[in-house]
């Protein structure tokens, strides 16, 4: 009598399907924000009540950033502590960020505030659901 039994990999395949897309629209949100802000800092500087060497230098990091996490997603096998590297990653620039909307209140432009609130938002969001499917995993 053969037995048969059934792969346990579909779990792990799914949540690496997943997890991938999340790293992917990380890394299009963060290359996107990240060619907005080096291209522009001239003249976003003004808009938002940002420096434009802090913009530019912040610009150049998010396109290096998007492009680390597109190899990340394009790995066969995601590792854990990379995910770890992402999650954390995300949240110190989510904290970062809000402390830099308090420190810089009065200099940020309405437009300024949004901007940095909104962005850290959207990284709360994908840490979060990094972590959800890529460290929640068995």
């Amino acid at each position: 009598m053969t037995a048969t039994t059934t792969p346990t990999t579909a779990p792990t395949t799914d949540t690496h399907r997943a997890l991938r897309g999340f790293l992917r629209l990380d890394a299009a949100a963060s290359g996107a924000l990240g060619i907005a802000a080096a291209a522009g800092a001239g003249v976003l500087d003004t808009w938002l009540g940002l420096s434009g060497p802090l913009l530019l230098g912040v610009g150049v990091f998010l396109v290096v950033y998007a492009a680390g996490l597109v190899a990340l997603a394009a790995r066969p096998a995601i590792p854990r502590p990379l995910t770890w590297v992402v999650v954390l990653g995300n949240s110190a620039w989510v904290l970062m960020s809000l402390g830099l909307a308090v420190g810089a209140w009065e200099q940020l432009t309405v437009l300024g505030a949004v901007v940095v609130l909104a962005q850290a938002a959207a990284v709360a969001v994908f840490a979060d659901l990094q972590w959800a499917t890529g460290l929640r995993r068995p």
